[in-house]
């Protein structure tokens, strides 16, 4: 377990900043307590620097997992946020998606969200960004990214894509045994 460099911490924020915004402060400079970032096995985890010191006594082969898992760098170098941070992303969300119930289970199967689901949508929400994707009593169901404006989603038909499938909670139950 290791602090991020310097390449993979701009990876990182720049992955968050496209979810959380401004907001990314929020989640760095936590009035609780001091949190951190490290990397574990191509892992990027979300800890409290208290764990942090406990976990240093633990050999690295013997340590699975520490904190909240916020993503994963590929072999390419790319990082991919996974379902793990949903809890940090829905709290400080800039842009957020709500569905109607008669598409929750259609995005939680891992498709898009089409128009005739859409609920609502946060005003003036950008082409190509990240949104949380909330049912609509306001639960977190997963993100993804915005294929079209929030003008643009208005002149389109009930069939258009209006948020493409990141990543959902379906995906601990498909995916369980490459999640962590």
């Amino acid at each position: 377990m290791r602090p991020l460099t310097e390449d993979e911490s701009k990876l990182v924020f720049t992955k968050l900043a496209n979810y959380i915004g401004k907001n990314l402060v929020h989640l760095i400079d936590r009035p609780d307590e001091v949190y951190c970032f490290r990397l574990h096995k191509d892992r990027v985890y979300y800890v409290p620097e208290r764990a942090m010191r406990l976990a240093a006594s633990v050999a690295r082969p013997n340590l699975i997992s520490l904190g909240t898992c916020f993503g994963k760098f590929s072999k390419s170098g790319k990082f991919k946020l996974h379902i793990t941070a949903l809890d940090y992303l829905a709290q400080y969300a800039k842009y957020k998606v709500w569905i109607k119930p008669n598409g929750e289970m259609p995005f939680l199967y891992g498709n898009h969200v089409v128009k005739a689901h859409l609920g609502r949508i946060t005003e003036d929400t950008p082409e190509h960004q990240g949104v949380v994707v909330f049912s609509m009593n306001d639960t977190p169901l997963g993100f993804g990214v915005t294929a079209r404006s929030t003008l643009d989603t208005r002149k389109l038909d009930p069939t258009a894509i209006i948020v493409f499938h990141q990543a959902d909670v379906g995906e601990y139950l498909r995916d369980e045994e490459t999640l962590f």
